[in-house]
């Protein structure tokens, strides 16, 4: 079930290498004077939701955004260019919709932040003044904690944990790897992005070899000691499409296995209990937030890791006017595209009220849906709401911190279906065009 790209978009060029303010095309007229300057660093889900509301909803505002990469590549979607579903055109695209809407969009990385001048250096050489600043970097891959997985290993096993080039690196392994062969795949520890992500790629591969290639098999080491995420719809799923639980099934999965290891010239996996040979490797190593929020402090949770945060406004709790969104997060939130995109918006709004003398929402509310797809034409759904709750304090003096409670409802799908399969591709429509300003 390809997209049909005449009914949605084609893809054009994005801007490559570095350039000055004043000499980008295709960005909106810079407000005269502007009182308020927002620099964006990361165009992904988070971040190129967050400065399309905000110039939607307050013009007056300056918007710069600063991003590397030349196209968007979507992660939701991506394990169906595995399975030979979509193709890597299927989930990529343009930003010059962004661009049009933003004052400024700057095609650089970002190598300072000076959260005291606030201002944001970037490899170009642009020194750009903020008055907040947005961080929307998504996860840094800790490689450092796979003993062997290198630089040069990192030619031979792939992560694809960031959609992309690496992607279509696997897509072209799994066509090259013989009937028989066996595909090694890893889980981190949680949190990381996409709780769902790494057992739906199960799934999406099993579903290319049991077409073209059957013989073959599958395992899965998971650093968690059971299925982090849709664990009953994932093994009704294996069990009815890849023989899990059989002789002949094609997925073995195995809890408790992180990766410790790995030796590409031996095509090998080693983890705490044995060494696993694998024909192709996936490793996806443990993440933290992304590097950018290092540079600015914010990565300040106990183990350094991850970057807590004011529900209300996604503002750093220990740097101000640094507000972080996405997968960098320290929340109870998935480091999903769906929440990505829903806190791009609510991160805009809080920015807007202060901008004009106003406190942010009191009590917001985020919302989730993942979707992940069984087969080629089968999925299912996880749905949550999470309400603000904001900090109290007991008659006996305990504080209870502010907090995100899940509220009832919601739930996971009672079982895959085709009709859900309908619905995940109509929400990557729909959430690809909010986030990028794509054309209906």
């Amino acid at each position: 079930m390809a997209f049909d790209r005449r009914e949605f978009l084609k893809i054009s060029a994005g801007m490559t290498g570095a350039a000055s303010l004043g000499a980008l095309t295709g960005c909106a007229a810079a407000p005269t004077n502007p009182a308020y300057k927002v620099v964006v660093v990361g165009a992904g889900f988070g971040g190129a939701t967050c400065a399309r509301y905000l110039k939607m909803w307050e013009p007056k505002i300056e918007v710069t955004v600063i991003e590397p990469n030349a196209q968007f590549t979507s992660c939701p979607f991506s394990n169906t260019v595995l399975a030979g579903i979509n193709k890597m055109d299927d989930i990529t695209f343009t930003y010059d919709y962004l661009k049009k809407t933003v004052d400024h969009f700057v095609p650089d990385s970002v190598v300072g932040i000076d959260t005291a001048a606030r201002t944001v250096k970037t490899a170009g050489g642009n020194t750009i003044k903020y008055d907040r600043l947005i961080l929307a970097g998504g996860i840094e891959l800790l490689f450092d904690k796979v003993e062997g997985y290198t630089a040069e290993a990192q030619k031979t096993i792939m992560h694809a944990w960031k959609a992309g080039p690496q992607t279509a690196t696997l897509r072209k392994q799994l066509e090259a790897m013989h009937d028989g062969g066996t595909f090694v795949m890893s889980v981190p520890m949680a949190p990381y992005r996409c709780p769902p992500g790494p057992y739906e790629r199960a799934c999406q591969v099993a579903h290319y070899l049991k077409q073209a290639k059957p013989k073959s098999k599958i395992i899965i080491l998971d650093g968690n000691p059971d299925i982090a995420s849709k664990k009953g719809l994932f093994l009704a799923a294996w069990k009815k499409h890849y023989g899990y639980g059989t002789d002949n099934s094609m997925i073995e999965y195995r809890p408790n296995n992180m990766p410790r290891s790995v030796d590409p010239a031996k095509m090998m996996v080693g983890t705490e209990f044995d060494d696993v040979k694998g024909d192709v490797i996936n490793v996806v190593p443990p993440m933290r937030a992304a590097a950018i929020c290092g540079m600015a402090g914010v990565r300040s949770d106990s183990s350094g890791t991850w970057c807590p945060i004011d529900y209300r406004s996604f503002e750093s709790l220990t740097v101000k006017n640094v507000h972080v969104l996405g997968d960098s997060t320290l929340t109870n939130f998935p480091k999903s595209g769906s929440v990505a995109n829903n806190t791009g918006k609510m991160a805009a709004a809080a920015i807007v009220e202060i901008f004009n003398g106003r406190e942010p929402d009191s009590a917001p509310v985020v919302t989730n849906t993942c979707y992940s797809a069984a087969s080629d034409h089968t999925a299912f759904h996880v749905a949550t709401v999470f309400r603000y709750a904001a900090e109290k304090t007991g008659a006996d003096g305990k504080v209870t911190p502010a907090a995100m409670v899940a509220q009832k409802g919601g739930g996971v799908s009672k079982e895959e279906s085709e009709l859900e399969f309908a619905y995940m591709e109509s929400w990557a429509k729909n959430v690809w065009a909010d986030t990028l300003g794509l054309p209906g």
